[in-house]
């Protein structure tokens, strides 16, 4: 039996790593009731706490093994703890990553390897990735680093444990991991619960990624046929031998969020330290705020409590940071994504706005479809999911067919910008964009200042997050009115451009 107490204790891990810092999460603790606590291992030097197994598993090596080299199979942040001990130790690293790996990634590893680090893409999949980079190690005697499965690997891990302990000697209630293939929650583990048993041990994996709590609810490991991929960094379907070994021994519990959860969670870190976690490093954050909300149904509701969250990466990818914008408002139940019908018919806007009064719209999307009914997708800023139900019952009240779409993945993912297309019911449309500033009451004034016969036949709108906010309108002004219609433009005060004779719009709208 491996004695992880020792190995932790003698891992050789500050050549390469710091003592990350564990620092208070003001705004988190403020909206919990609770000291939360952040373990920054996303400002390592490979912006991960990935360096740290890594290194440990390559020192400890022997002066042969070493000198043939090391190979491992990774497409992230362990690729890139990989490279860094391989130029700290001055061996060859043979680093295999899949042929879809981002160029940004690959140029990392590079940078911090240097010409102690060969990358060889192969395979679509990890799992291709992953067997041909078993055979170079067979056909060039290398050592493979892998990057959990591995006792010096966990206990590399598992001292960032050992720096929570030192670093807060007063009580703990429980301490929050993300959970990929399990080296570094095994690591923590093995260590909290030899030290101090009473500290909670909680894993966090996300619903479509959940191949440790599955293998622990069956008792043996559980391979799973997909994985979900937004939350990369933990999107493992097998976990480890010794790893499932040591989370069924030391592990209180694991808990699951959603993509929302996740989004939302970068989101409060961001605002509590102005920094940019990856989905990974944030699933310990939003398996926190789960396990309070948990609590809150239950006669034991945690307060005043000491909670860790281990922040455990920020290799974000630049492109993603859009959508998670989009969908960390939701995830906060900060936003209500409704659709809601109303009659079609001159004034139907103006009144379906009285009704939302000063509540801030955050998207407004609706296409004339028919005579009778209006079909809009609209989104709505709100404080929790009590006033989510308040707007409901409100609209159904005035006779508008309500559909709650804010736990809708289809409405979420595809149709908000779906909706649209050509309709036999646009005559007389005017298409024009405009600048409205961002404040409560421009949509209304809009409205407001429009001719009563004349027709909204489009709206197309979504914040983000401007200043100013940018729509496209379609609306229906017989000729013989075209003069009033552009006097209401002029008095309007809003920017804007007509669209109408746009080739686009006559292609798809």
């Amino acid at each position: 039996m491996t004695d992880y107490l020792k190995k932790i204790l003698t891992s050789r891990v500050y050549d390469v790593a710091i003592e990350s810092p564990l620092e208070v999460a003001p705004g988190l603790s403020a909206r919990t009731g609770n000291t939360f606590l952040l373990k920054r291992e996303d400002l390592q030097r490979v912006f991960s706490f990935k360096l740290r197994g890594a290194y440990n598993k390559m020192a400890n090596l022997s002066e042969e093994q070493r000198k043939r080299g090391v190979i491992c199979a990774s497409a992230g942040n362990h690729a890139q703890g990989t490279a860094l001990a391989a130029k700290k130790l001055g061996c060859q690293a043979v680093i295999a990553m899949p042929v879809t790996t981002p160029p940004v990634k690959i140029n990392a590893v590079k940078m911090h390897g240097g010409d102690n680090v060969e990358v060889v893409l192969s395979g679509e999949s990890f799992s291709d990735t992953y067997d041909h980079a078993v055979k170079l190690m067979q056909e060039r005697g290398l050592t493979f680093i892998h990057p959990f499965d591995d006792p010096d690997v966990i206990a590399g891990q598992g001292t960032v444990g050992m720096e929570i302990l030192r670093q807060h000697s007063a009580p703990i209630h429980a301490v929050f991991v993300p959970i990929g293939g399990g080296g570094l929650v095994a690591g923590i583990a093995a260590y909290i619960k030899l030290v101090r048993p009473e500290i909670r041990v909680i894993g966090v994996e996300t619903a479509d990624s959940c191949a440790m709590k599955q293998s622990l609810d069956a008792g043996e490991r559980v391979n799973l046929t997909d994985v979900g991929l937004f939350s990369d960094g933990t999107a493992v379907k097998l976990v480890g031998e010794e790893t499932f070994r040591l989370c069924k021994q030391y592990v209180d519990e694991v808990i699951l969020v959603d993509t929302d959860d996740v989004c939302a969670a970068i989101k409060d870190v961001f605002l509590d330290t102005r920094s940019i976690l990856e989905p990974a490093g944030a699933l310990s954050v939003a398996g926190a705020k789960a396990y309070i909300e948990r609590s809150t149904k239950s006669a034991t509701p945690i307060q005043g409590e000491t909670l860790v969250a281990v922040t455990s990466g920020a290799n974000m990818n630049f492109d993603r940071l859009r959508f998670v914008a989009e969908r960390a408002d939701v995830g906060e139940d900060k936003e209500a994504i409704l659709a809601v019908t109303i009659p079609e018919e001159r004034g139907s806007f103006r009144r379906f706005c009285e009704l939302l009064g000063q509540r801030h719209v955050t998207e407004f999307n609706y296409r004339i479809s028919n005579d009778r009914d209006a079909h809009v997708f609209v989104g709505i800023e709100v404080q929790d999911r009590s006033e989510t139900q308040t707007i409901i019952k409100t609209f159904e009240a005035s006779g508008y067919r309500t559909f709650d779409l804010t736990d809708d993945e289809l409405a979420k993912m595809h149709l908000r910008y779906m909706v649209g297309g050509k309709s036999p019911y646009a005559e007389d449309e005017q298409l024009f964009r405009f600048i409205f500033p961002e404040r409560p009451g421009a949509l209304r004034k809009f409205l407001s200042s429009m001719a009563p016969n004349w027709n909204i036949s489009l709206f197309n709108y979504r914040n983000h997050g401007a200043d100013y906010g940018r729509v496209l309108v379609g609306i229906q002004v017989p000729d013989a009115e075209m003069d009033a219609f552009h006097r209401f433009l002029a008095t309007l005060g809003y920017p804007y451009w007509n669209e109408t004779r746009n080739p686009v719009y006559k292609l798809f709208l």
